[in-house]
């Protein structure tokens, strides 16, 4: 079962890329009470918890922020401009609430545009611009904003969105891009604890993966590991009037095996002894693709090459505001990951590698 308490403290945490500060927290406190934490240059947060014997150096990742905003400007009559922290569909912006966060503390604002009333028939046909989007705090001009908050240009803002139970049992946040992997993270340390499984295990809360990879890069320069995997979401690919049939991505259909993205094709022999240590487990799985990367696209580039697979968990609306979870799949991914740990052994790891 999920720490639920965990997973709303990790989830509501403030933390965009390259203001991991909240989120990177949490985890040290939660893994130091297992393994050694250290942090890389860009902020990573590495576990070592020690196996049985030293190899093979298995590397588990999340990454640790999210989706967010910078402030580019302020304009006279009060309102900001910003910038797009990772992906963001412009039309899953408008109304929206968000935080702003200032050397004077955090701020709520909205976001706004042009009203409807007042476009244009050729503006009508077109999906929003970010570009025209503006954040409001309440100010009546550029002035009484910066005196209120002591904004600057480029402080952070994130998405307004309260951890909730809902009606159905599922559960509904921002940010579970991906602070429900660093979650299971924490869980897989609790699990497995020290000296529990072949090799040395590396947990990694890596930073800045929504701008391009970067802190799982760095954070595997580090480790060297052998093997690695990373934890992170996958698209939720149910909505109305498409035949269930038809979608292999859903919620309750457990832990995502990602047999190709966009930043990497897997190693095939660690994806199949991942499938056949799911089986063992019984923890339920599907493969799937995605049009999308994941920190293993970074990984498996550093050194002379390190077999690594992403696994993930369906999650509807992601990039959004508000993401939704089936808990089962979570732990369908916690259960997955631990069998895969405590089967991967110096041979096996050893015939993973070898080609």
């Amino acid at each position: 079962m999920a720490d639920r308490q965990l997973l709303k403290e990790l989830t509501e945490a403030f933390g965009p890329s390259g203001y991991e500060t909240e989120p990177a927290a949490i985890l040290v406190r939660e893994l130091s009470r297992v393994g050694e934490v250290t942090r890389d240059g860009l902020g990573s947060v590495i576990c070592r918890v020690a196996g049985r014997s030293e190899r093979p150096r298995v590397m588990i990742s999340a990454h640790m922020d999210e989706v967010g905003f910078l402030v580019k400007a302020v304009t006279g009559d009060g309102y900001v401009r910003f910038l797009p922290i990772g992906g963001w569909w412009p039309q899953v912006l408008l109304g929206q609430r968000v935080v702003l966060r200032t050397r004077k503390g955090d701020f709520t604002g909205v976001i706004g545009s042009k009203p409807p009333h007042e476009l244009t028939d050729e503006e009508r046909k077109k999906l929003p611009d970010i570009n025209t989007m503006f954040m409001d705090f309440g100010c009546r001009d550029g002035l009484d904003l910066v005196k209120e908050t002591g904004l600057r240009r480029g402080d952070p803002v994130v998405p307004v969105c309260p951890f909730s139970e809902m009606a159905g049992g599922l559960l509904m946040a921002k940010a579970w891009d991906d602070r429900g992997g660093c979650g299971m993270l924490v869980e897989l340390a609790r699990r497995l604890g020290k000296g529990r499984f072949p090799g040395t295990l590396f947990l990694v809360g890596s930073a800045q993966e929504e701008v391009g990879l970067r802190g799982a890069r760095t954070a595997a320069e580090v480790v060297k590991p052998d093997v690695a995997l990373a934890l992170d979401v996958s698209l939720c690919g149910e909505y109305p009037d498409r035949s269930r049939k038809d979608v292999e991505e859903r919620l309750g259909n457990g832990a995502a095996i990602l047999v190709h993205d966009m930043s990497m094709i897997p190693n095939t022999r660690l994806r199949d002894f991942a499938i056949g240590a799911a089986e063992s487990a019984k923890a339920r799985f599907h493969l799937t693709t995605v049009r999308g990367g994941y920190d293993t696209g970074a990984i498996h580039l550093t050194g002379g090459g390190v077999p690594s697979l992403a696994v993930g968990w369906p999650t509807r609306y992601i990039h959004s505001h508000t993401g939704i979870v089936a808990e089962e799949d979570y732990d369908s991914v916690v259960g997955l990951t631990a069998a895969v740990i405590e089967r991967l052994d110096a041979a096996a790891a050893e015939s993973i590698r070898s080609f």
